[in-house]
This record gives structure tokens, sequence and C-alpha cells, in this order.
């Protein structure tokens, strides 16, 4: 954790702290009458002991780091063991676009926004476990989940799909080290030989609707907390009933691992 975010924690919790102790040791009758300066000689009071012990502001902050730690590895198990449940629309849900093998042995799945930075780091990733696995098929779900631009790309990055130019529209807009706007859309879908009229009219109809609808959804039943996130397996879920999940950045060697334990 870095300095700023300790920070930012830090005084979250002293003001937190105050408010606590004021409450906790006041009765609800004298809550409401006491007075701005009362009040502020309390959180005084309070602030100057936090500054005598801070080892009680970092054991607070090592207490919520524990604790959003574990509620986020509980989180990964439950998802890990009820992936096979949501098998179909992970690897075989409509109009999902898909890249390298489409008939490969392996199946990945990324849910990713093009605002995540971690997603975009991933990338170059992606695209060179695709060309050193012939037999990997890799489905992209568009999961815009930072705001308007983020579904406004996912929009532009469907519609581009079924003019059959997905993946170097998408591929290009992630690596395009330029912060997401409209402009930079069209900019990229042009450069990506992307009809941008058709593509606009295709970015709001029923399919793109549909089709975030239904990304959205199995982002929640799956009980997603964030992206990139990868779930890896068999195409053919008849040959095993196992899909592995990933969540977060990694390397081109943890990824082929990943792949390599699925075969």
């Amino acid at each position: 954790m870095n300095s700023i975010i300790k920070a930012s924690i830090a005084a979250t919790l002293l003001s937190t702290l105050a408010a606590t102790s004021f409450a906790a040791n006041t009765p609800a009758s004298a809550q409401v009458s006491v007075t701005p300066a009362e009040r502020a000689k309390i959180e005084t009071v309070v602030q100057q002991y936090l500054m005598q012990k801070p080892e009680v502001i970092i054991e607070a902050v090592q207490n919520f780091q524990r604790k959003q730690y574990e509620q986020a590895e509980l989180t990964v198990k439950k998802t890990q063991q009820t992936a096979s449940t949501f098998a179909a629309p992970l690897f075989r849900q409509d109009l999902d676009p898909i890249a390298g093998n489409p008939k490969g042995k392996v199946t990945i799945v990324e849910f990713f926004d093009y605002q995540c930075t971690h997603c975009v780091d991933m990338a170059p990733v992606v695209d060179a476990i695709i060309k050193a696995n012939p037999d990997v098929r890799f489905v992209f779900k568009e999961f815009p989940i930072r705001g308007p631009l983020s579904d406004f790309a996912a929009r532009a990055a469907l519609a581009a799909n079924k003019q059959g130019k997905y993946y170097q529209f998408s591929h290009a807009l992630l690596g395009s080290n330029k912060p997401l706007t409209q402009e930079l859309v069209y900019e990229v879908a042009q450069a990506s030989g992307v009809d941008v009229d058709q593509m606009k009219k295709d970015m709001n109809n029923i399919e793109t609707n549909n089709q975030l609808k239904k990304n959205m959804k199995l982002g929640q039943d799956l009980q997603l907390f964030g992206t990139p996130a990868f779930f890896i397996g068999k195409t053919d879920m008849s040959a095993s009933g196992s899909i592995n999940y990933v969540p977060g950045r990694m390397d081109q060697a943890q990824l082929q691992e990943a792949i390599d334990k699925t075969k």
C-alpha cells in the first residue's frame, strides 16, 4: 500500500474514530445539544491521543487490509467453485467476440474494461498468448464498469464485431496509450478499417444492448469484483467440469501456466 493510500485511510480513520468515540461515550440527548466548539475539543483530544499512539492507526489499517483480503479471498473461492455452473454463458454466449482458434481445445474468457489500467497492461500479454497457442480460443466479455466512456467503447467494440473487425479495433484501442475519449474511439475504429457510420448505427441497437446486459448479469452472477477477470477451461466441458478463475493481472508465463494445466 503506497503512502498516499495510507494517508487517506489514516485521515478517514482519524475522523471516524473521533466521531465514534464521541458517539459511544455521549448519551443520545447530549449528542443533540453539543456545540461545534465542544465537538472540536473532543476531536482534538482524540487526535492528540492518536498522535501520541500512532500504532493505533497502524493496527486499524492492518486489520482493515486483513479483512479486505479475507473477503476478496472468499469471493474468489466462491467464484471458482461456481464457475462451471455458468459454463454455457461463459464459453458459448451468442455473439461473443472470439479471437485465436475458434475450435481451440482450451478456452480463455476475459472480462475487461477499456479504462482499467491492468486490462491495458494485459493487452500485449493476451496478444502474445494468442500467437503462441494455436489451440487456444479466446472469448472477450465487454464489462464496462468504469462509467459512460467505458460503456461507449464497449458498444463501439461490439458494433465493430458485426463487421468482423473486433480484435483489430479492441486491441488497438487498449494499446493506444491515450486517455479514452469518444473521439479516440472513432479515430481507432477508422484506423482499424471499421465503417464508422455503420458502427454508430449498431452501437445502440437491440443486439448490442442485450449483449451488454448479459455480460453485466453474468458478472454479477459470478460476483466479479474487478477487471480483468479470466476464466480458463477446456472448450468441451464434457471433458472437464473444472473452470479455473484467475482475477487480476498476470504476465505471459503465468497465463501460459494456467493454459498448460488445463490441457
